[in-house]
């Protein structure tokens, strides 16, 4: 018999308070390194400046996260990362199939493609690339082994052991953009008992630690987050 395994709650992780909290102790690591010590950090127009001068083109105040708008969403977050990371020679591209990240070569940039266009899928594939070193971002896939659903137990905790992190920061990200996150064990064929696993536990704790200890997020994850968390605050 398979049980199911009992999901934390992962909404109750970021109240607008939190976000606020969040976003403070993001901005002040930032201007740790790009910030004079003269700076007023506890100004809040200061520190929202600070990341809209360091975007191309994308207004934060003018986004459609209020909107149950799937593809309006999609196509906001697609214009914010590569505005962010136009520098890192990579883009995120709304993909038609499954997703793959091909590394750059032929002077053509990196490519993030999600799939089927799915907003959920984005986050998911920038987590995955916030995570993965300059090594594995030269190669496909980040050079992850993947199987199917339907793995074997072993390969089941193989997995789970990898993406605890990535669904962590793609937890953060989905409450900053004011939307419902549901961890993922993609397994849904799995024909062995499932309810010992720790992995939505395990991704609840860790989402908790990044939020406690925002310097332990990776450095790309952290100006993402700082972004979508100016965007939470100021609307």
């Amino acid at each position: 018999m398979i049980s199911p395994t009992i999901h934390p709650n992962f909404s109750s992780l970021l109240s607008i308070f939190d976000a606020e909290l969040l976003l403070q102790r993001l901005n002040e690591l930032d201007c740790e390194k790009t910030c004079s010590s003269s700076e007023n950090l506890a100004d809040p127009l200061t520190r929202y400046t600070s990341i809209k001068d360091r975007l191309t083109g994308v207004i934060l105040l003018e986004h459609p996260l209020a909107e149950n708008n799937e593809q309006a969403i999609t196509d906001w977050l697609i214009l914010l990362f590569n505005a962010l990371f136009v520098n890192q020679r990579v883009i995120l591209v709304r993909g038609t199939g499954e997703p793959e990240y091909f590394p750059a070569q032929n002077n053509q940039p990196a490519r993030i493609e999600f799939a089927h266009g799915f907003f959920a899928s984005a986050l998911h594939e920038i987590s995955h690339f916030c995570v993965a070193g300059q090594r594995r971002r030269q190669l496909s896939d980040f050079g992850y082994w993947y199987a199917p659903d339907g793995r074997s137990a072993a390969q089941q905790q193989a997995f789970e052991r990898v993406e605890i992190k990535p669904q962590a920061l793609e937890c953060l990200f989905t409450l900053a953009c004011r939307r419902p996150f549901q961890v993922s064990q993609d397994n849904l064929f799995a024909d062995f008992d499932t309810s010992n696993s720790t992995f939505p536990q395990d991704v609840y704790q860790q989402v908790k630690t990044y939020i406690a200890k925002p310097h332990t997020l990776p450095a790309d994850a952290k100006t993402l987050l700082q972004a979508l968390l100016t965007s939470y605050t100021m609307n």
